[in-house]
């Protein structure tokens, strides 16, 4: 049998796994948990939690399931990679007990606490020092536990993002990596060390924070009860951890400057690395260090995030479906392409899942313009949701063009969205990037990741043996012409919203 390597996944619909042939990057085994996408807790407007507990759970299903499916043998597995949601806050107190569930990267409820950071320590500094705005960022997040929850906040020992927990439950260690601390804005990049001014600001105790690790290293190993509950080997390593965008981003093999990488699953990412501390003067996309970053040789990524992505086409297909009769996404995109570029004047709005960072945080909701009930049909609402979700990941697109990143090619998985031809069509005609589809996701990025932490690949480009371009699509003058006249109707519905 191969020696094997393990990726998990946890994004905020399910936890994905994979099982890879370390030798030749071949997947072996995928499972996913659960079978439907997992609960988003919204107990307030403009809010979104989900329980640490379900995570654990459901990666212990998949796990398992993969195992069983593949005919791993556990004494082969190597190592094991983590790739998670971003920005999420986990507090548990010094028995690693949950103490709340987890606010997510999609909740609004801490904007205001960002933006009164921002005031009192200066919109210039903050962009100095964090590259970023507080924004509703989990340092912002744990802020607002410390004001509406002190009863919590006072029972906390360590703060984690969502990675950090499932390692955690892997290993029985509470660490973080560098890239980790810059995504919950806890890193001072001009200091290069934790972001002690706004922890000062906010009144967390530095003692709150894990410690950080490499993300390509030996973080833990897994301990006797984990491994009885997934079915793996005890003392197996856990040595690599990524928030979801770098992951994606590196199982893509866009490690240097230049090189953008994207996604469009339950949000929508577009994300470019680049050698410089780069920021955007209002904060609307966001720079993080990224995997590869060492002290001698800096890789950041700036990330452009659409909250409102997949799940705009998620909440379309729940309408669209009849009773007890749900309609597939392919049979979504099948509907989508029989109708032409502007959706014949139906305008969509995905801004449906919280604030949304490129719209200086505000939350907008999701909007549709033009209804006619004489004319449009769910084949029309499916391409206008399609081509808004595009609009939306173009007008940010835009605003990254202005930092002067203009790529030529995107790379993304073969995933998601990017499985509808007309989302691809739209995406390269608006954005005017060639767009490149690769044999790949989180999980196997993952797996790749725990290989180079284990020093079986010996440089994280060493870990692509097996990653293959699919299909490319180029812009095309004609096309590109349709889309941006309905591009500009787009704006401006956008414009009348915001203003």
């Amino acid at each position: 049998m191969p020696r094997s390597l393990l990726g998990i996944d946890l994004g905020s619909s399910s936890v994905k796994v994979s099982f890879i042939d370390a030798d030749t990057g071949i997947t072996l085994a995928h499972a996913s948990a659960p079978q439907t996408e997992m609960e988003i807790m919204s107990p307030e407007p403009g809010f979104a939690e989900q329980h640490p507990d379900e995570w654990w759970k459901h990666a212990v299903t998949a796990v398992r399931e993969a195992i069983s499916k593949g005919n791993i043998r556990i004494d082969e597995v190597m190592g094991i990679g983590i790739a998670y949601q971003m920005h999420g806050l986990v507090v548990v107190d010094k028995e690693q007990n949950v103490l709340r569930p987890s606010i997510i990267w999609c909740d609004s409820r801490a904007v205001s606490i960002g933006e009164r950071a921002a005031e009192h320590l200066g919109h210039r500094y903050c962009l100095d020092h964090f590259l970023n705005s507080p924004g509703n960022f989990t340092a912002s997040k744990l802020t607002w536990v410390k004001e509406n929850e002190p009863q919590v906040f006072d029972r906390i020992d360590k703060v984690m993002l969502p990675g950090d927990y499932l390692a955690m439950r892997l290993t029985g260690e509470v660490v973080t990596t560098i890239s980790g601390l810059s995504e919950g804005i806890f890193w001072d990049f001009q200091k290069q060390s934790i972001a002690d001014s706004l922890l000062k600001e906010y009144g967390i105790p530095k003692e709150m924070l894990a410690t950080a690790v490499p993300a390509f290293a030996v973080q833990g190993t897994l301990t006797v009860k984990a491994a009885d509950e997934l079915g793996l080997r005890a003392g197996t390593p856990v040595a690599y951890r990524a928030g979801d965008q770098p992951n994606n981003a590196f199982s893509l093999k866009a490690l240097h400057p230049g090189e953008v990488a994207a996604t469009a699953g339950t949000s929508g990412v577009i994300y470019a690395i680049t050698d410089k501390p780069a920021a955007d003067l209002q904060s609307r996309v966001n720079t993080f260090v990224h995997v590869n970053n060492t002290p001698m040789l800096e890789r950041n990524g700036v990330l452009l995030c659409v909250n409102g992505t997949g799940i705009m086409n998620s909440w379309l297909r729940k309408i669209v479906s009849s009773s007890g009769n749900m309609i597939s996404y392919a049979e979504l995109n099948e509907l989508a392409s029989q109708i032409s570029p502007g959706a014949d004047g139906l305008i969509v709005l995905p801004f449906g899942n919280g604030a949304e960072r490129m719209l200086n945080n505000k939350n907008i909701g999701a909007n549709i313009h033009g209804l006619d009930l004489n004319r449009h049909t769910s084949a029309h609402l499916s391409r206008a949701v399609q081509e808004g979700i595009v609009y939306a990941l173009g007008y940010g697109f835009g605003i990254m063009n202005d930092m002067g990143i203009r790529p030529t090619v995107i790379r993304a998985g073969h995933a998601n969205m990017f499985l509808s031809e007309v989302f691809c069509e739209a995406f390269v005609n608006v954005t005017g990037a060639a767009l490149e589809l690769y044999n790949t996701d989180g999980s196997q990025g993952a797996a790749r990741g725990a290989g180079v932490g284990i020093g079986y690949y010996q440089k994280p480009e060493d870990a692509f043996i097996s990653l293959k371009s699919l299909r490319r699509y180029e812009p095309d003058e004609l096309k590109s012409a349709k889309y941006a006249g309905a591009f500009e109707r787009w704006k401006h519905q956008l414009n009348q919203q915001l203003t």
